[in-house]
């Protein structure tokens, strides 16, 4: 069986968690079927060497025509090269609304099934008109297309699916498949080591991280659904001890950019121990950076699962998160983390009715936490504990392997 994995992000250009959905996807398929790679951002360097299989990747340009036009239609024209590209495949499967029409072309063009990974929905990130314009019309409707003509859509969570089909009724509801995104056990965990812990050491000092303090931490990027902005209201209510590092960047606006720009200033005037991270880790330094953490926040207003979550839960984090979405699937409430109640405006922002209320919530559910270091230590084990159990890249892959076979 060859299929072929259609993809925005791929290493070196990964900057969310479809991209290391992707990444991982392709590395464990690869060891049973033929898997090719097709990715936005230019060519890659003959395959895929940092893991123990190769993985071929053909990665392609913008068109030249196209430079100057609204971003979707750029991304438009990377989907008619890739679609023109997938020649004797048996599958091709997509992922994100950047690749979806290159995999409804495809699939049709070479009269193969198109299997489809929902990891987001335009219709829950109305906020997207801001980046795009009246690019998200286009978005909107090369999504929808792809939905309602996919031979199966894999969903990455329960709360995913029940979006799913209330975004596009005319989608069948026996064609959508509930995989949980998964984790690599042994990339996500803490430093074991004279070698490793020196250099985690090594990490926290040059990013001034104070590894004595009781510290959260959150890894995301600068967009509406992640919450940013009521995570750093709620801090303002955190004891003063406790310290906040955010790895946070590539915001999706300058709206976003200079909001939270705004407040990390204003919580840094107010306040020490604000550590504002806006280059992309490299993994094991991201790891040095969650270890050193006393918990892990997920605020987010739209989260299908939250691959974060699980990196975090790997490396012995417990996780306070909002209870929305596919965040209550990873989080076991009072065992591995703390769900914060959130009630949202139905309009598709995920917007809080009351945000006041839920900062506040959110910031007790922090202060709990911090404030009991040997239970969170505690909820750590346990969480690391439920990501072995439940969301290994080897069980996740052979759930899609099921879907695949259930189309061709």
């Amino acid at each position: 069986m060859r299929v072929d994995l259609l993809t925005r992000e791929y290493p070196p250009h990964v900057y969310g968690g479809a991209g290391v959905h992707v990444t991982e996807l392709a590395r464990v398929l690869r060891r049973s079927i033929d898997v090719r790679v097709h990715a936005f951002d230019g060519p890659r360097p003959a395959g895929d060497t940092d893991h123990d299989v190769e993985v071929p990747v053909t990665g392609y340009d913008d068109l030249p025509e196209l430079s100057s036009a609204n971003a979707a239609l750029r991304t438009f024209g990377v989907d008619l090269t890739m679609a023109a590209n997938l020649a004797g495949t048996d599958l091709v499967h997509s992922h994100t609304w950047y690749a979806n029409l290159a995999g409804t072309l495809g699939g049709l063009l070479n009269g193969v099934p198109h299997v489809l990974s929902a990891h987001s929905l335009e219709p829950l990130r109305p906020w997207k008109a801001e980046q795009l314009g009246g690019g998200y019309a286009l978005s909107s409707w090369a999504e929808r297309t792809a939905y309602e003509s996919a031979a199966a859509v894999i969903a990455v969570s329960g709360g995913m699916r029940e979006d799913i089909l209330r975004s596009y009724p005319q989608v069948d509801p026996a064609k959508v498949h509930v995989v949980h995104n998964g984790i690599d056990l042994d990339g996500w965990r803490r430093p074991t080591g004279a070698a490793q812990e020196e250099a985690a050491r090594a990490t926290l000092a040059r990013l001034a991280i104070d590894p004595a303090r009781p510290t959260v931490v959150f890894v995301g990027r600068i967009t509406r659904q992640k919450g940013l902005p009521h995570l750093l209201r709620a801090v303002e209510q955190l004891p003063p001890e406790v310290q906040l590092v955010l790895c946070a960047g590539a915001p999706d606006t300058p709206e976003i950019a200079a909001e939270v720009t705004s407040l990390v200033e204003g919580l840094q005037d107010r306040r020490d121990g604000v550590v504002w991270i806006e280059e992309m880790l490299p993994r094991e330094e991201l790891v040095a950076v969650l270890a050193a953490g006393t918990a892990f926040v997920c605020p987010s207003v739209y989260e299908p699962l939250g691959i974060v979550n699980l990196e975090a839960m790997a490396v012995g984090l417990p996780v306070v998160g909002s209870a929305t979405g596919g965040i209550p699937e990873v989080i076991d409430d009072g065992v591995t983390g703390t769900l914060v109640p959130i009630e949202q405006v139905q309009d598709g922002t995920g917007t809080p009715v009351d945000p006041q209320a839920f900062e506040h919530d959110l910031a007790e559910a922090l202060t709990a936490m911090v404030s009991d270091p040997a239970r969170a230590a505690e909820m750590g084990v346990a969480a690391r504990r439920r990501v072995e159990e439940h969301f290994a890249w080897e069980a996740i892959a052979e759930r899609t392997l099921e879907v695949y076979r259930s189309v061709l």
